[in-house]
């Protein structure tokens, strides 16, 4: 499905009403072009960690960058009101994005929440789960969705929610950030669905395992993420590889081994 070296995360800038914000726009300009010149697609989180920032909509348009539709995959979180939703979705297909990934997201106090009701969940919040299924169904064939999955979470728990949203419409799964093999991952094998496995490109591991919820271990203390990417093609040579924490400031080709080739 995904049919290039890397999926390279790329952050929009935060919302801001300094003189920075023309800094940042042209920033993430010149980053998403880096990206796409190497070949690699570019994936787009949607507020992460619960803090305003300007969606991939809007910094492309500020920006006048060109979608390539095959290349870019806009995430969508429950953190948006509906009617916010529903204008995000109509100018994705306008613009002929065609890949979201869709996530719970971290929300927090400057976002807003989303009547669960609204696009058709039953619970008191809305799920992932309802999101995949409100945008397969309002907007049939007009995206293709794909979903979160976490290794760290209890299983089978989480292997169970992630049948739901393939039945929901998932046509592809991201990963949690993984380091080696991971028996859970390889549980989704089964589920014949596009894997996408995350690699954690910075050092600071703390900052992953916190963010996980996951508690400190021995691969803590000498995790090497360029180790950890060569070990991931290794053991996962068949799926592509979403890159987080990747810095802008080193020669890709020096890191990246599918890069090289």
């Amino acid at each position: 499905m995904f049919n290039y070296p890397y999926l390279i995360e790329l952050l929009a800038p935060k919302k801001s009403t300094d003189n920075q914000s023309e800094a940042l726009l042209n920033r993430f300009a010149e980053r998403y072009r880096r990206i796409i010149d190497v070949g690699c697609g570019v994936s787009i989180p949607d507020n992460p960690m619960g803090q305003p920032r300007l969606g991939a909509l809007e910094s492309f348009d500020l920006r006048g960058l060109s979608v390539d539709s095959d290349k870019v995959m806009m995430n969508l979180n429950t953190f948006h009101t509906k009617s916010e939703l529903d204008g995000l979705l109509q100018k994705a297909a306008k613009a002929n994005f065609k890949y979201i990934l869709v996530v719970r997201g971290d929300g927090g106090p400057l976002l807003p929440k989303l009547d669960s009701k609204s696009i058709g969940g039953n619970q008191s919040v809305p799920t992932s789960i309802d999101l995949i299924r409100y945008i397969n169904r309002e907007y049939s064939g007009q995206f293709i969705t794909g979903a979160a999955f976490n290794p760290y979470k209890p299983m089978p728990f989480e292997l169970n929610r992630m049948k739901q949203k393939i039945e929901a419409g998932a046509r592809y799964v991201v990963t949690q950030p993984i380091i080696g093999k991971d028996k859970s991952v390889e549980m989704l094998k089964d589920l014949n669905i596009a894997i996408v496995v995350e690699a954690w490109m910075s050092y600071n591991i703390d900052l992953l395992y916190r963010s996980v919820g996951k508690k400190k271990d021995e691969k803590a203390d000498k995790y090497d993420p360029i180790e950890n990417l060569k070990a991931l093609h290794e053991f996962y040579p068949q799926c592509s590889v979403y890159l987080s924490m990747l810095s802008f400031k080193q020669d890709w080709k020096e890191i990246l081994p599918r890069l090289s080739i």
